[in-house]
């Protein structure tokens, strides 16, 4: 049997549990998740290998009408995944019975692409279960999809079928990333998003979207099994500063404490992690600090 491997775009509005079926069917931690829109901010790629083939999964982050630089950014990265795709998987949520304003604008994209899409009607756990025929009819009314999958990313419900229907899809074509990795990003850039997940975990609503994360030393310590993590947060107010640090720095250690729990997770190592919180006023707005965050072009 010939190898089979490509690249596949996970797409849909903001907090649809993109993130969440890309960790499902990987079984690791790639992606970043809180119950808060707009988690992803880059085409995050998973790898899934076997003997017979690789997957790529690009998580992109949600699609929506950008209010600053930052968000046309993320916006731009989830369309531009499209054209790169073998095929797209396209998540709604089955309280949704029919296409809403966003994901109006979604299809309409999704029309003019070339690989075959699939409709994935997630968070069938946590909806009544009439309402998930009634939402198939009124999404597969708009588009002719590939196929439809009732799922649960969170439980795991028909990730299978998904994985089954992506691999038919698949062209021949070579093993494009080590058999072992599980994604293409580099070790300092999870890092940055797992700190970035605890910000968004930890704090109110207004804050967290307004913080980024910068790594500014990763290195081994010398003859010692343990990694320094240097990491800057930037806020957008002073008054932000303060509750991210929190009552005696008690916010700040309890982000770095979760964080490092993960971040050593990942690393198979003992991590030593320093933060620091900066003010950079409306930094979403401003090319050079999103170049530094690796939010820039390519």
């Amino acid at each position: 049997m010939a190898f089979k491997s490509g690249f596949i775009a996970v797409v849909g509005r903001p907090n649809v549990g993109k993130s969440t079926l890309i960790n499902q069917m990987t079984g690791q931690k790639v992606s970043i998740i809180s119950p808060k829109p707009q988690t992803t901010r880059n085409t995050i790629r998973a790898i899934i290998t076997d003997k017979d083939s690789q997957i790529i999964l690009m998580d992109t982050p949600g699609i929506h009408t950008p209010k600053s630089k930052l968000g046309e950014f993320m916006v731009k990265k989830a369309v531009d995944s499209l054209n790169d795709a073998d095929g797209v998987i396209y998540v709604v949520e089955a309280d949704d019975i029919k296409p809403g304003k966003t994901d109006v604008m979604i299809i309409e994209k999704l029309k003019n692409v070339k690989p075959p899409v699939i409709l994935a009607i997630n968070k069938c756990d946590s909806t009544r279960r009439e309402r998930i025929p009634e939402s198939i009819k009124g999404f597969s009314k708009e588009m002719d999809f590939l196929d439809t999958v009732p799922i649960s990313a969170l439980n795991g419900d028909n990730v299978s079928v998904i994985l089954s229907l992506i691999k038919k899809i698949l062209p021949e074509g070579v093993m494009y990333f080590d058999p072992e990795d599980f994604t293409d990003q580099p070790e300092r850039t999870v890092a940055a998003e797992y700190i970035r997940e605890k910000i968004l975990l930890l704090l109110r609503e207004e804050i967290p979207h307004g913080t980024g994360v910068e790594i500014t030393a990763f290195k081994d310590r010398e003859n010692k099994n343990i990694i320094d993590i240097e990491a800057t947060i930037y806020c957008e107010r002073k008054s932000h500063k303060g509750i991210i640090i929190g009552k005696n720095g008690s916010m700040l250690k309890k982000i770095g404490t979760q964080a490092r729990e993960d971040i050593e997770k990942l690393l198979g190592t003992k991590v030593f992690l320093q933060l620091w919180v900066k003010v950079k006023e409306d930094w979403r707005n401003k090319n050079s600090v999103l170049r530094d965050l690796g939010y820039g072009k390519e």
